[in-house]
């Protein structure tokens, strides 16, 4: 993709429907840089804590109950806990990592994968927002390959990660991630196999930005 005039593709997926193979497979013949976890890694660096600390909390919203111990005091003996300047909350990650996907997608073409990119950049004249899904058997199927897994424990993952990616994106933007009417594109990757859907998405992204010199690879 050209440099002259970035285009950003965005990858929201279900667990098991191919978002990170997808997502690596584009950003490589589109020649363009592959967001995922380096977000996290971003945001860890400016905010100037280890970047353990938000993996855990990555594409999720913290709970009431997690909030609550966080702000709690012991009262059973007095001693005055003056509160922290700056409380790291679910709100402001968003901010975070809102700001580094929005500056990423302002200087150069990438293809990003989760964090709700989709809803920050969706005034962004260069993107093509993707939203990928699959049926239960095909998506408990890769994550058994994938993760090593067992049928049970694959769908126990999925049900709990894709549950919280919808809660995160609801609390954050206010969005329903299943709501097809977000996105440029909706694709089955259990229909159509991951090289067809790969093929599809670049087509469209050609289809959607005739400027753009693409010199795809295979």
């Amino acid at each position: 993709m050209t440099e002259a005039a970035p285009h950003v593709i965005t990858i929201s997926r279900q667990l098991g429907s191919g978002g990170a193979y997808l997502g690596q497979r584009l950003a490589f013949r589109l020649n363009a840089l592959y967001l995922d976890h380096e977000i996290v890694r971003q945001a860890a660096e400016e905010l100037k804590i280890p970047e353990e600390n938000l993996a855990v909390r990555d594409e999720k919203v913290t709970s009431r109950w997690q909030a609550m111990l966080q702000s709690f005091v012991d009262t059973t003996s007095w001693a005055y806990d003056p509160p922290p300047i700056d409380t790291l909350n679910d709100k402001n990650l968003y901010k975070v990592e809102s700001d580094i996907i929005t500056r990423i997608a302002n200087q150069r073409s990438a293809v990003i994968v989760g964090r709700g990119a989709h809803f920050v950049l969706r005034q962004h004249p260069g993107c093509l927002s993707v939203f990928l899904h699959a049926d239960i058997n095909f998506r408990q199927q890769r994550v058994q390959e994938l993760y090593k897994v067992t049928a049970a424990e694959a769908l126990k993952l999925i049900n709990s990660i894709d549950q919280d990616r919808g809660y995160y994106l609801k609390a954050l933007t206010g969005q329903d991630w299943l709501d097809a009417r977000q996105y440029h594109l909706s694709l089955d990757t259990g229909v159509l196999g991951l090289d067809k859907a790969e093929d599809v998405i670049i087509k469209t992204l050609q289809a959607r930005f005739s400027d753009v010199n693409l010199e795809a690879r295979k």
